[in-house]
């Protein structure tokens, strides 16, 4: 018997980081679904391969490890603006969500984060999250994380990127970013991460209680 929680929201509201101490606090396999996508746009810059041919860049996410996901060298900018090419190639999202709903499977339990588990990978998972914070937070955020690791960073570059990534995401054809009809809301833009985990954890240990 495994058990899944599916948490979406925007870029930069907290659900990495939540969905992470999720995992680690009831020793669930975690999967930060965005990397699969990054990890398949590296696999294709890496060969040297186009990031306009469909069925070169399905075949590159059907065969996808998602054992080997190294989060610090799949988050460079570069990598990110391939990801975004071949995210909206309906063969890719195919070829990936049925590798994320395997590695859903996996027991006793899993954690996926993205912008699509709640209503198209995970659509039956017995807890959905749906984490969000305002631009102007989510940006701040990311303009401290950016300084706080000794890099330069401009606040209302980032706040543009955000909104426009926001706008991509949930204006996007095929699965679009929203929240499942049956998701726990958890605005965290005056929310501290104690306080969100808190609140995620009563969701799910009341869920885990109807197993």
């Amino acid at each position: 018997m495994t058990f899944t929680i599916a948490i979406d929201g925007p870029a930069a509201a907290g659900k990495g980081t939540l969905s992470r101490r999720i995992a680690e606090v009831y020793g669930f396999h975690h999967l930060d679904t965005g990397l699969t996508y990054r990890a398949t746009a590296k696999a294709l810059l890496d060969r040297g391969l186009p990031l306009d041919d469909e069925a070169v860049a399905a075949d590159v996410a059907k065969n996808l490890d998602l054992g080997g996901l190294d989060r610090s060298v799949l988050s460079a900018h570069a990598i990110g603006e391939a990801a975004s090419k071949i995210a909206v190639m309906p063969s890719v999202r195919r070829a990936l969500v049925e590798a994320q709903q395997g590695f859903a499977a996996r027991e006793p339990g899993t954690v996926l984060d993205g912008r699509d588990i709640g209503t198209v990978v995970c659509p039956d998972a017995p807890v959905k999250l749906y984490v969000t914070a305002s631009a102007e937070v989510r940006a701040k955020r990311r303009f401290d994380e950016i300084v706080a690791g000794g890099g330069v960073a401009d606040y209302g570059t980032i706040l543009e990127d955000i909104r426009r990534r926001d706008e991509r995401d949930m204006g996007r054809a095929d699965s679009p970013l929203k929240p499942a009809d049956d998701a726990h809301l958890l605005d965290t833009s005056e929310m501290s991460i104690e306080a969100a985990f808190s609140a995620a954890k009563s969701f799910i240990d009341a869920a885990l209680k109807h197993q």
